[in-house]
């Protein structure tokens, strides 16, 4: 099972933590993000990763450079972009994507069963899954519907709004590169569009695992809080079955 961790982006929406510091370098505790999560991958017995790198992509490289003991379980590999291409387009660099391979952000924290997600995707039959996790958002206001003559018909004061929302975590078969062009800038969502309009079989793999998309100052603060509620889930937690 080969892993792409899209691990390129500027972290924008994490400064100033990101201002001279790749994203996937932010410490969890006293191990960077992308650490963990390939940690994660080798507990669940993938270990043949490749990493999509852009902004400051030297600084990773260096950082693995000098984790030897790391890379005596890992077969990993890197891709550099010299440009954006966006979430979808960097595949198109990746090489030896032959068979059923997992693709994720490089900025999650989850302790996500990627071998059950891939069972499923397989049983399903489809070209791309995407895991996926409802999330509630309250709206602070009073909603209202009016018809077209102005008059009030309905009035909801401060609902609460439930969305089945991407993990960042997908599992991919082959013939989904079809669809992404070499040098052509395509994110995720385009994408799975450009599949939807061709009838292709897309699935959702609902989950409640833990899962947090580490974006923002205040997420990363949750983040922190998490590794250090959970740590035997990133350290010391149970190998799954791994049989695909």
């Amino acid at each position: 099972m080969h892993a792409v961790i899209l691990a390129g982006g500027r972290g924008t929406r994490l400064l100033p933590f990101t201002a001279s510091f790749p994203k996937p370098l932010v410490p969890l505790g006293h191990t960077p993000v992308i650490e963990v999560l390939i940690k994660s991958l080798l507990r669940q017995g993938i270990c043949d990763v490749t990493l999509t790198l852009g902004h400051l992509a030297e600084l990773v490289q260096a950082y693995f450079h000098h984790r030897q003991q790391l890379l005596t379980r890992l077969n990993l590999n890197y891709v550099i972009e010299a440009e954006p291409t966006g979430t979808a387009g960097s595949l198109a660099l990746v090489e030896g994507l032959d068979d059923t391979f997992l693709v994720m952000n490089g900025d999650l924290l989850t302790d996500l069963d990627f071998l059950s997600l891939v069972r499923f995707h397989k049983k399903n039959g489809a070209v791309l899954t995407i895991a996926t996790q409802r999330r509630k958002v309250k709206v602070d206001l009073g909603v209202l519907e009016f018809d077209g003559a102005a008059r009030i018909t309905k009035y909801i004061e401060k609902p609460e709004l439930s969305y089945d929302v991407s993990m960042g975590v997908y599992v991919y078969e082959p013939s989904v590169l079809d669809y992404i062009v070499a040098g052509e800038y395509l994110d995720f969502p385009d994408l799975v569009l450009r599949l939807l309009a061709d009838r292709q079989h897309v699935c959702a793999y609902p989950t409640d695992c833990l899962w947090l998309d580490i974006g923002r100052p205040d997420d990363y603060a949750r983040a922190q809080q998490l590794i250090e509620e959970h740590k035997e889930r990133f350290e010391l937690g149970v190998q799954p079955d791994s049989t695909v």
